[in-house]
């Protein structure tokens, strides 16, 4: 059988493809699916575009990463052997990198001429692996003379002509023999000079360096590098050591090795059992102050700040009502948002407050409600790590701004999660370690940045019970392997102790929960009494005014003592009946209504007591009647001053009823989950993929017919029509290796002509061409130009 036929293009190298591999490179590269492409030549233009490139780019690892700038360096097309030699590794392990290059789109080609998609090398920018510049495009600007005077001085006869010269002294100095030989009679400080440059950073500092010097005059290490090519001067006081140079100087490899195996992290050994039991102990924390934030909030709605987030003060008494410190209190504010169970209320005065999603994660169990914030923060782009810092224009972020969204975020957190369920059960990584392998796993993405977020995450996972005593526990592993908020509470219910139904009344007015009460159970306590310690047992005290919170609620005395000897494994102690009734007894006699506000009894003998306290003289109190009094104040601030000296009023309705006030009332309207900002369109799912590798295969069904139609009726060959942003990466990646195409243009009246033209330069929405059929120049509009095709060499 004839020998297959090398791919001209990516787009050809596509074609060749079957459709497992078209499938597997729209999941790695899901940009390319957004918008769906026609066909496989508009899938291969965007592929080559530099805002996909750089994504794919961004996320490769280091061997990906080596192997790859090390393509760049060789001269096109690479040899699989070739390229093993450069890389300084076994071919067996360039070549599976090499494989995962190729699926990914950034190199094509069989193994025997490797080409690099034409943006890579604009994406890596300079300074690839360590090496300066081209010494061909250094010595570019060089005139004939000053080649040929270089040509002699390492040893050649120079031919005169400028383009010769060059091409003569770029292989000389390209050859590692060649080198070595120059240097047999080099000073001891130009060889020490090269030595330490060849690793790189290939740029050095000298004055004067621009001087002209010849092999016979010169007299220092630099001056005898400088006028052999070995060093070239790039600016007046700058030398640089050219790319071929530095590659000769490493023997002829462009690295030594390819990382192939990540750095190995140093770990702590933990118990497993204790590690579930930190991060069970968290993770039930974290439900509860979550729940404690959306109860306050729901209360008191705190005002959103003009520019949006939530402001410095309403943060502190957040933090202040937690009892934990502003930055865990950010935390647990984002995550609430992030979970979809706070939002602004979107009033005239916006107020952050519970969504009425909050109504039915209470309703769920602890491990339910755990999953949903910890698959929220798994998600989430938010870094409530910033707040408090300023930004740019030197303001302090807000919690809840629109400004902590970090796209970096999401694939530093994932990573994270990725290394910490890569360890053994209870195995404690230290921070150092997993920085060196997130800089493994996403060197393009390593820096001061990455090393707050990751420092940020492990603080944030630990807040979570994500991690205990620095381990990923069981419930950690389940979230880190990409389980769903089933899968996830599944793991710690596991995990939890199983909720109690009781609890032991104390005869000092506390009642201790033995562990985590029912949910029912904990919502009437957190009712009728106040938490009082926390820890392996939880301890509630009852007062006059936790008391008188359940009775404003609706609860009745009978109701209160029956729930109480129900749910406890002790008596009800004398003193906590005294202290309900008491409270019942009192509370209502007195009620206040609007007149400004006026206070109402039955007993004559208490609003003398009420006039006679100097306390109310703020009120403004006058006897309209024996049982009424009328206050110059409003029916708020006259229940809170009577409550202030020991009075249980409560608030009466027009008609004379008793006003219930419940502490959950206020929500926000139906909100959606706020959606990360990854900068990424979201991975197509396997339907998806499966249904666009056939419309690709279509698609070029339908662009050849059509081409072969419109070139039969025309007289010549077909060219597909393209978006414009792949008609300029088709022609620039011509206009790169030189090579004629075919080009449709439009003219104002939307007629097309084909040109064939050789591209010269594109340039902001201008092309500039040579048109092959009139031997002129012509420069084109881009938004002219309907696609572009290969013309074969004339």
């Amino acid at each position: 059988m004839p020998a297959a036929r090398a791919p001209r293009s990516l787009a050809d190298d596509l074609r060749s493809r079957d459709d497992d591999a078209l499938a597997e490179l729209l999941r790695t590269r899901p940009d390319l699916a957004t918008p769906p492409p026609a066909d496989l030549s508009s899938l291969a233009a965007r592929a080559s575009t530099r805002s996909s490139v750089q994504r794919a780019v961004d996320r490769l690892d280091r061997p990906a990463l080596q192997v790859l700038e090390v393509l760049t360096v060789l001269d096109e097309p690479v040899a699989l052997a070739d390229l093993a030699r450069a890389c300084g590794a076994p071919r067996a392990v360039v070549a599976r990198q090499v494989h995962r290059l190729r699926g990914q789109a950034l190199v094509w080609g069989p193994d025997g001429a490797l080409r690099v998609v034409r943006t890579v090398e604009e994406v890596l920018g300079p300074g690839v692996a360590g090496l300066g510049p081209r010494l061909s495009d250094l010595l570019a600007v060089r005139t004939s003379g000053r080649l040929a005077e270089l040509a002699e001085d390492v040893g050649l006869v120079p031919a005169g002509d400028a383009a010769t010269d060059l091409a003569a002294v770029v292989a000389r100095l390209a050859d590692p023999a060649a080198v070595a030989a120059l240097l047999q009679d080099a000073p001891a400080a130009a060889r020490d000079l090269l030595a330490h440059l060849a690793p790189g950073p290939p740029v050095g500092s000298v004055e004067h360096a621009q001087r002209q010097v010849r092999a016979a005059t010169a007299h220092s290490a630099v001056d005898w590098l400088l006028a052999r090519g070995l060093l070239v001067a790039v600016g007046a006081d700058r030398v640089v050591l050219p790319r071929e140079v530095a590659v000769a100087l490493r023997g002829g490899r462009v690295i030594d090795g390819v990382d192939e195996q990540p750095p190995p992290v140093s770990t702590t050994q933990r118990r497993p059992d204790l590690v579930d039991s930190a991060a069970t102990g968290q993770a039930v924390e974290a439900v509860r102050l979550t729940e404690h934030l959306l109860e306050v909030l729901g209360a008191s709605p705190a005002p959103q700040l003009r520019a949006g987030g939530l402001g410095v003060r309403s943060l502190r008494r957040v933090a202040d009502e937690l009892g934990i410190d502003v930055d865990q209190a950010a935390f647990v504010v984002e995550t609430a948002w992030a979970a979809g169970l706070l939002a602004s209320d979107g009033e005239l005065d916006p107020a952050w407050a519970p969504t009425p999603a909050y109504d039915t994660w209470r309703a769920l169990g602890t491990a339910g409600r755990w999953a949903g914030l910890a698959t929220a923060w798994r998600a989430t782009s938010r870094t409530p790590s910033l707040v408090g810092s300023r930004d740019g224009r030197d303001a302090v972020r807000a919690a809840l701004s629109p400004d902590l969204d970090r796209p970096a975020a999401v694939a530093v957190r994932r990573d994270v999660l990725t290394e910490l369920a890569a360890l053994a059960p209870g195995h404690a990584p230290t921070e150092d370690g997993l920085a060196e392998r997130l800089a493994w796993r996403a060197p393009r993405r390593s820096g001061g940045t990455v090393r707050q977020l990751l420092a940020a995450t492990l603080r944030e996972a630990a807040w979570l019970g994500v991690t205990g005593l620095g381990a990923l526990a069981t419930a950690g592993r389940a979230l880190a392997e990409g389980g769903d908020a089933e899968q996830v509470a599944a793991a710690l219910e596991a995990a939890l102790p199983e909720p109690v139904d009781h609890v032991l009344l104390q005869a000092d007015l506390t009642a201790v929960a033995p562990g985590p009460l029912e949910p029912g159970l904990a919502a009437e306590l957190a009712l009728v009494a106040d938490v009082d310690s926390r820890g392996g047992a939880t301890v509630y005290r009852f007062s006059a005014a936790s008391v008188r919170r359940a009775l404003d609620a609706g609860r009745g005395a009978e109701e209160v003592l029956d729930l109480l000897a129900s749910r406890s494994r002790t008596p009800v102690p004398q003193p906590l009946e005294y202290l309900v009734r008491d409270v019942a007894q009192r509370h209502g006699r007195i009620r206040v209504g609007a007149a400004s506000a006026y206070l109402r009894t039955d007993d004559e003998h208490v609003l003398a007591e009420v006039l006679a306290d100097r306390r109310t003289a703020p009120l403004r109190l006058r006897r309209l009647a024996p049982t009424v009094l009328a206050a110059q104040a409003d029916p708020t601030t006259v229940l809170e001053t009577l409550r202030g000296i020991g009075l249980a009023p409560t608030a009466e309705g027009p008609g004379g009823d008793v006003v219930l006030h419940r502490p959950d009332v206020h929500r926000t309207p139906p909100r959606e989950r706020p959606r990360p900002v990854t900068g990424d369109p979201p991975a197509p799912s396997d339907a998806l993929v499966h249904a666009l590798v056939a419309s690709l295969r279509s698609g070029e069904v339908r662009a050849g017919e059509g081409d072969r139609r419109r070139a039969a009726s025309a007289g010549l060959p077909p060219v597909p029509v393209m978006e414009p942003a792949l008609s300029l990466a088709a022609l620039r990646e011509a206009a790169a290796d030189r090579r004629p195409v075919w080009v449709g243009v439009a003219d104002p009246g939307g007629r097309t002509a084909r040109l064939r033209v050789e591209p010269i330069r594109v340039d902001g929405g201008r092309v500039t061409v040579l048109d092959t059929a009139v031997g002129q120049l012509r420069t084109l509009s881009v938004h002219r130009i309907t696609g572009v095709a290969v013309a074969e060499a004339e």
